[in-house]
């Protein structure tokens, strides 16, 4: 993720993309839904599953669409709005491509990105933008102590 934060440094352009993969289990629902309190039978009994026509219980959606905040947290990009469109569902043990493309920079540092969620048979599961606004010199100059620091808040070291 330190090469993230390096472009981050450097400075985007329209085009810049970046992808992460995450395979999804069952207890990463459990965690998400303790946190958020969305006990939804959807996610946890297989009997209201096959009645809402799912193979099996699902995923939350936001669970998996929270990808796309380890990118833009690695780039440093605060957020105006996310917007979500939600097409297959994500079962448990699938794994999911985020690729998140910058879209337009204004000269304001304002920003949209443009994030397509493939699941393992590149078939896809979430379309999104989201607009917010990039590091600016200020934030790059910390951005660049932090890596000289071996980037702490990614708990990483100086070699990665």
């Amino acid at each position: 993720m330190t090469s993230i934060r390096r472009k981050a440094i450097e400075g985007f352009q329209v085009g810049d993309t970046f992808s992460i993969s995450r395979t999804f289990s069952e207890e990463d629902v459990i965690r998400f839904a303790e946190v958020t309190q969305d006990y939804n039978p959807i996610h946890f009994d297989d009997r209201f599953a096959s009645v809402k026509k799912f193979e099996s219980r699902i995923c939350h959606g936001l669970l998996v669409a929270g990808l796309l905040t380890e990118i833009g947290g690695q780039i440093g990009w605060l957020a105006s709005s996310m917007h979500f469109q939600y097409k297959k569902p994500v079962y448990f043990q699938d794994t999911i491509t985020c690729h998140f493309t910058i879209a337009q920079i204004d000269e304001r540092g304002r920003a949209r990105a443009d994030v397509i969620y493939k699941n393992q048979n590149e078939v896809t599961v979430i379309e999104a933008y989201l607009t917010g606004i990039l590091p600016g010199r200020d934030e790059k100059k910390v951005l660049r102590q932090m890596l000289d620091e071996g980037d702490p808040t990614n708990r990483v070291g100086k070699d990665e």
